[in-house]
């Protein structure tokens, strides 16, 4: 019998939402991803043991100051960690700039092409690489002028639909609604009850997200992220791609079960107008959704909780 997991394959580009190189050499996705706390959870890993101290001697021999050299090493070891997963999977590897930019859109600019050069140094082509930055406003602004570069993006922390249409009015490559996170919201703030996969409001959010997206034309590739269940995972079969931790992938492959496609280019169809919105629109639209709005500062919050405690990692290693 054929796995959920080898069904799914079939409509939907499977990404690995890990570090774990020994679960992604088993689960064989396309593309993987990672994020500061992927990469923190791989630094407590035997095999990143010593990338990580590698990094550190480069960043050293490097120079600047303090924390010149503590940037440089956090993007050496991503960097070095990417072209771990670059030597298995047969797609592309997500690198995230460092959340604290993520109302910097120079900033994010200048770091996203350090990560850049960084892997071609490595021999790593920038076709294979994608640039995550969290969908603010100020993100999707860099979003929009790597992508003028040619270096591909993915617009991570993505909750609600305004976040969605500016990224397809930017441009950019991908965007990764976090499907999980918006039930997470959606049961601590309210009476919801989840019956079905249907009701779940993050995979409605992505399915409303992916019908404007083909009924408009939009190039952007719509990767549903952070699921809680399988449910949600077979609820959003047929999507573009669908990025999915370990411990999901096992639960899929284990299951033999008919798999339905669920989203289809043929037979999207959005009731949302498309628009371009100016910067207060956006802000307003983002404003007045409560869920969005916390949940994006809630994530930036986390990843630079991370990723100040991988930098603790270095300093004492």
């Amino acid at each position: 019998m054929t796995s959920k997991l080898e069904q799914l394959k079939t409509m939907t580009d499977v990404v690995a939402d890990t570090g774990d190189i020994e679960a992604i050499r088993r689960f064989h996705p396309q593309d993987a991803t990672t994020n500061p706390s992927l990469l923190l959870k791989a630094s407590a890993l035997p095999h990143y043991r010593t990338l990580l101290a590698q990094a550190r001697s480069w960043a050293a021999a490097e120079g600047g100051s303090g924390a010149e050299q503590m940037a440089n090493c956090c993007d050496r070891f991503a960097v070095d960690v990417g072209c771990e997963i670059l030597n298995i999977v047969p797609g592309r590897i997500s690198t995230e700039v460092d959340a604290r930019l993520s109302f910097d859109t120079a900033a994010t600019v200048a770091r996203a092409h350090r990560l850049i050069d960084l892997y071609q140094q490595a021999g790593v082509a920038k076709e294979r690489i994608l640039i995550k930055i969290a969908s603010t406003w100020e993100g999707i602004r860099a979003g929009e002028q790597l992508e003028k570069e040619g270096i591909n993006c993915n617009l991570t922390l993505l909750f609600g639909f305004a976040q969605a249409a500016a990224c397809a009015d930017a441009g950019v490559y991908l965007i990764s609604p976090f499907v999980g996170r918006i039930l997470d919201w959606h049961l601590a703030n309210t009476d919801l009850v989840v019956a079905q996969a249907t009701d779940d409001p993050g995979v409605a959010s992505v399915r409303r997200i992916y019908s404007y997206y083909k009924t408009h034309g939009y190039g952007t590739v719509v990767m549903g992220a952070s699921f809680r269940n399988t449910g949600e995972i077979e609820a959003l079969a047929g999507c573009d791609r669908l990025t999915i931790s370990p411990a999901l992938l096992e639960s899929l492959a284990a299951d033999t079960g008919d798999l339905p496609r669920q989203l289809s280019p043929d037979g999207a169809s959005s009731g949302d107008p498309r628009g371009t919105q100016a910067e207060p629109a956006f802000r307003l639209a983002l404003n007045d959704d409560a869920m969005a709005t916390e949940k994006l500062a809630e994530g930036i919050r986390n990843f630079i909780a991370d990723q100040i405690k991988l930098e603790q990692v270095i300093v004492e290693s």
